[in-house]
């Protein structure tokens, strides 16, 4: 915390190339600070941190009002379509070890296409990877956020009816995280509403969790 009229949250988003992590890091911002394009490669190669204004309207403590301020780091996808996994995961266990290694990381946001299915074996590399990352306790600081959730409401799947036709291997990783998940629409700009709307679950996750923080370090095991 900035000071008792305060807060700060410190985010990472991680995920596989074209799931929609830049874009959804700039949703989280409100901003543009990250490149997001259509593209038949990885575009993120490198870490960047990306820093919110102060935002009224989210939080309150004491019947007075706290300003928010959010944090967001970006990463290159996994599989990388030029990085090895060596190279992504130690680009980002150093920026994470940079950037929040003092102040400590509230929330990783596995980034997953609600309009894809979740297959088995992809889940399984994207595990192993985010453990490897976060260490042993990942799945108290790792959050699901299923971004293109307007293609499957397109396709007549509000929430609740996703949740009951989703296959088991999502079903399971999102009880493995204490069904900590968020559905996030891609065909527009987000407004300020939903904006805040996403910020409060964040927040009530980070609340689950007794606002601990995870410290990275560069020699993480």
């Amino acid at each position: 915390m900035a000071d008792s009229n305060e807060m700060i949250i410190n985010l990472v988003v991680l995920g596989r190339t074209q799931t929609g992590k830049s874009a959804a890091g700039n949703s989280l911002l409100g901003s543009s600070d990250f490149e997001s394009i259509c593209s038949p490669s990885s575009v993120t190669a490198c870490c960047s941190l990306g820093r919110s204004c102060r935002i009224s309207g989210i939080i309150r403590r004491n019947g007075g009002e706290i300003a928010l301020r959010v944090r967001v780091l970006d990463t290159p996808s996994y599989p990388h379509s030029s990085l090895s996994k060596e190279q992504v995961r130690d680009t980002v266990r150093s920026a994470l070890a940079h950037h929040f290694g003092e102040e400590g990381l509230h929330l990783a946001l596995l980034v997953l296409r609600a309009d894809l299915p979740l297959c088995p074996d992809d889940s399984d590399h994207t595990t192993k990877f985010i453990q490897e990352l976060l260490g042993p306790t990942w799945k108290d600081f790792t959050a699901v956020l299923l971004t293109h959730a307007d293609k499957a409401e397109e396709a007549g799947f509000r929430e609740e009816a996703y949740l009951r036709s989703a296959s088991s291997t999502l079903l399971s990783l999102l009880s493995s995280v204490q069904n900590k998940y968020i559905f996030l629409d891609n065909h527009k700009s987000i407004t300020k509403e939903e904006r805040a709307i996403v910020l409060r679950k964040i927040l009530n996750f980070i609340r689950r969790n007794k606002y601990q923080v995870l410290l990275p370090k560069h020699n993480m095991e």
